[in-house]
Order: structure tokens, then sequence, then C-alpha cells
């Protein structure tokens, strides 16, 4: 059975996993056995310290600085990549930005900002790799989704309209090239403790209150409990499973939540 989950000799390559839930799934892919290759576009340090934090915990760890949503670097850095590394096995579409503004008050700029990042920008990143595997006959797509993808809410107009989107091409993909043995999934997280929710993650703070009453599993997710989806989807033990989006969020989309007059727990 540990055999179906093994990615020894498996190439990842994950977009924007400089930090938070990118890393974590690298590290994930990389407990695996995977090689890792990680992309930023901000900064050439910012991604150096990553690889080099990823290269002090044992990983075969690589870097490469590009933006996703050009074409013309995208092809270039696959074909940099390939040459350089090895084939990419596994791809995870983890770059995404948000911006919280009302849609009345949001900008066409800022609009077309999150939707070129979130949507088009796995359009521009994919298409290149996944040439390739096909015309290998194999190969993993993994879309970071996000729960925005089934839900609307205050000030996301942007960034749910894209992961939304995105939901509907990670199907399509999987429509596409499931002839050719090219699996395409999704995973939607919902949320987690990391460095940006860490000033709100405190006792009293009326969003903390929130998700802890909000989620049926009582808590905020680590970001250690992405790793296992993302290795199940990764790996041969998902051959047969494409096309879907997996929810990683202690069951808030399962439920309508509690009354906050109800106690946690009661």
């Amino acid at each position: 059975m540990s055999s179906l989950f093994d990615l020894t000799g498996k190439l990842a390559l994950l977009t924007g996993a400089t930090h938070g839930l990118g890393m974590a799934m690298a590290e994930g892919l990389g407990n695996a056995g995977a090689k890792l290759v990680i992309t930023g576009h901000s900064s050439q340090e910012k991604l150096d310290k990553a690889v080099a934090s990823l290269r002090e915990k044992g990983y075969d760890a690589h870097g490469y600085l590009f933006n996703v949503t050009d074409e013309a670097q995208v092809a270039d850095a696959v074909g940099q990549i390939e040459g350089e590394c090895a084939p990419i096995d596994i791809l995870v579409n983890n770059a995404g930005i948000i911006k919280r503004t009302p849609l009345l008050e949001m900008s066409l700029e800022d609009w077309r900002q999150v939707i070129e990042t979130d949507l088009t920008g796995v359009f521009t990143m994919t298409r290149p790799v996944a040439k390739r595997m096909i015309e290998r006959g194999a190969g993993k797509i993994i879309n970071i989704c996000s729960m925005m993808s089934e839900l609307g809410r205050d000030n996301v107009a942007a960034y749910a309209a894209a992961k939304g989107g995105l939901k509907m091409l990670t199907r399509n993909m999987a429509t596409e090239w499931a002839r050719y043995n090219v699996q395409v999934n999704g995973i939607g997280p919902g949320y987690f403790a990391t460095s940006q929710t860490a000033p709100i993650r405190v006792d009293g703070h009326p969003f903390n209150e929130f998700i802890i009453n909000r989620t049926p599993a009582g808590r905020w997710g680590n970001p250690e409990d992405l790793q296992g989806t993302a290795v199940f989807l990764a790996s041969r033990a998902s051959d047969f499973v494409t096309g879907q989006i997996v929810y990683v969020d202690g069951g808030i989309l399962a439920t309508i939540g509690k009354p906050y007059s109800e106690k946690q727990g009661v």
C-alpha cells in the first residue's frame, strides 16, 4: 500500500510556494520522496531563502523566479526546469493573490490583477506543462481552489470569481486530458493558521471566534493538514480520480454552523 503514495523519482513543481500553505505542501511532497521545484516572482532573495530552508530540512529543492501570468516567462521557465532538473511529473498551481475591497469600490485594475493571477495564471502555467505530460502519457496537476469556489463573502468578489472559475477550469482540464493519463484535481483549503492569519487568531478576536464556532472541527487548520491530500492527489493512489475538488476545511462546507449562543462542544 505504501508504494501507492511513494513519490520517489518524481519532480514536483509548486508555484507561489515560498511560504505558508505552498511551503507546507512542498514539504509534504518532499516527505513522500519527490524532488521539489518552487517558484516565486516578487523577490529572488525570498525565493533563495525558501529554497535554503527546504534544503536544510533535507529536501532536494530548487527555485525559479518568474511570473505565472507572463506566457513567455512561463514557457522559458518550464523548458529550463525540465532541462536542468527533470521532467515535471506533478504541478501544483498554488500562486494567488486576494484583494479585500467592496465590489462597488474595487478598481478595474485590481479586479483584473486578481483574475489574471488566480485564474488566467493557472491557464498560462498549466498548458506548457500539460503538453509535456500528455506526450509522456502521465501527469498530476493540482489546482489550489478555495471555499470561495463554492461560497460568497463580503469584499472578496474578484477572488471568489477567480476561484469559482478555477473549479470549472479544473474540471474541464480533467475532461480533456484524462484520456492521456493526466489527472487534474483541486484542493480547497479552509481557514488555516499561517503567518498571515496570526493577528486575528487570538482569544477574543471576533473573526477568531467566528471561525472556531463555524468549523465543526472546532479549530483552524494547520498547514500540515494539507499534506496528506496533496500527496494523495500527486501519487498513483489517485490514478482514477480526476476532476474533483477536495475541500480541506474541517467541515465548514458541510454545515450551516452553530448559533453564536451555543457553546463549542455542546
